[in-house]
């Protein structure tokens, strides 16, 4: 490889790599809350100057009570006094920096959401080579802000395998511990920051780290982290599915006021009938008057498992009137409900016993069956299922359960057969 190659190969990989930096001292809950809206206002942020999310809908996204407007107000209200920065190569050769808040501005009216970006930088988190939103089934994972924080600010350079050399004080202040003296030292950031961060993102993650420091005079000056793909994917892989998107599922997410990225995400992690079944779930509980303004917040909670029935309550204090006959349809949508609560039971006591049979095999032995089990998927779709889920795969279950209970010396438990079929 000539000189000038690798001088021009080295710098294509510093233009393209992820260049985007949020400040650290957001919590866990703020920082879920940023990538939401983000998700939500990807496929607009070019085209329009503002968005708009229905509360309860961004709320339940976000993992908080979907009434806890305060909170809520005061996640708004840190993300526009945090700071994006980036520092990159631009198109002519040059350097260029730049900083922005988080959102512009934010207005929260009639149980909706009002956001925006500053121009610059929507067009930054437009751009999937300068800055990779991430998957929010790994985001729900995390337990630590400072892990996501890590996590976030490492995944954007997950493309060169490292984040490359930072100046131990802009790693504090990427922490947003970097106005704490107690984090001063070294080997209370690591004890207290570092090691810990480390080990949630290598467990919960779709990346391993490593982390490696510098010193100059005997002190840590520099930290880097070694970067790894365990073999997940990214919100962006399925971008530009055109199989989900012709999906009966899709246009009804779409018709329900999800946005269509998001739409895409919930079909690609789930599969089709299971959101199917929940969006038939959900317009009956909305035919019983259970489901509040828009359905949107509703379906969130549902297809995320975070579903509570909600009794609603009496206008007065008066004795309440004999409840009316259920009609043919609510006795349905009881019984689909019901029928759908089997149907996950089921499918958590096969994962299971596979799980516990893995467990028993040598790593070889896992590799074996898992090679085994990936030639006999001949829909692309299912494919896709195993390949980003694993065995725990939705759209790939059937399939699963078949393949498995040949191999189980106990065997598995047959499907539920009262599992309704949709109309």
């Amino acid at each position: 490889m000539t000189k000038f190659h690798q001088i021009t190969e080295r710098e294509s990989l510093r233009k393209h790599v992820a260049a985007i930096h949020v400040g650290g001292k957001l919590s866990l809950l703020q920082r879920k809350l940023s990538n939401c809206l983000l998700l939500h206002a990807y496929d607009d942020l070019l085209t329009k100057t503002s968005h708009r999310i229905d509360a309860e809908t961004l709320c339940a996204m976000s993992g908080y009570a979907s009434r806890d407007h305060d909170t809520l107000k005061g996640a708004l209200r840190a993300l526009a006094e945090t700071t994006a920065e980036w520092n990159m190569l631009g198109d002519n050769g040059e350097e260029e920096w730049g900083i922005s808040s988080m959102i512009s501005y934010a207005k929260l009216a009639s149980g909706v959401c009002e956001y925006a970006y500053s121009a610059p930088l929507a067009a930054k988190l437009y751009d999937p080579s300068v800055f990779s939103m991430i998957n929010m089934r790994i985001q729900r994972n995390f337990t630590s802000g400072h892990a996501l924080a890590l996590y976030e600010n490492c995944f954007r350079f997950v493309r060169t395998g490292s984040t490359g050399w930072w100046e131990l004080d802009v790693f504090r202040r990427l922490m947003g511990v970097h106005d704490s003296a107690y984090y001063e030292d070294f080997s209370k950031l690591n004890a207290k920051i570092i090691k810990p961060s480390v080990k949630e993102v290598n467990s919960v993650s779709d990346i391993s780290l490593v982390a490696e420091v510098r010193r100059e005079s005997r002190k840590v000056r520099f930290i880097r982290f070694l970067i790894t793909r365990n073999g997940q994917e990214t919100l962006f892989d399925l971008g530009d599915d055109d199989a989900i998107r012709k999906t009966v599922a899709y246009r009804r997410l779409v018709e329900n006021g999800i946005s269509r990225r998001l739409a895409q995400r919930w079909i690609a992690e789930h599969g089709e009938e299971y959101v199917c079944e929940k969006l038939d779930f959900v317009d009956g509980e909305r035919r019983k008057g259970r489901v509040r303004k828009t359905p949107a917040g509703y379906l969130s909670a549902a297809i995320n498992g975070d579903f509570k029935v909600v009794p609603k309550k009496e206008e007065t204090a008066t004795a309440p009137p004999a409840p009316p006959k259920p009609t043919p349809a609510d006795l349905a949508d009881e019984a689909r409900a019901a029928s759908l609560q089997r149907d996950a039971e089921w499918r958590a006591a096969c994962l299971k016993i596979i799980d516990a049979n893995l467990e028993k095999r040598s790593p070889a032995s896992r590799k074996a069956v898992k090679d085994r089990f990936t030639r006999l998927l001949e829909d692309d779709f299912e494919r896709h299922q195993f390949k980003q889920f694993g065995w725990h795969a939705r759209g790939a279950f059937a399939k699963i359960h078949a393949f498995w209970a040949d191999l189980v010396p106990e065997g598995l438990p047959a499907r539920p057969d009262d599992v309704l079929e949709t109309d």
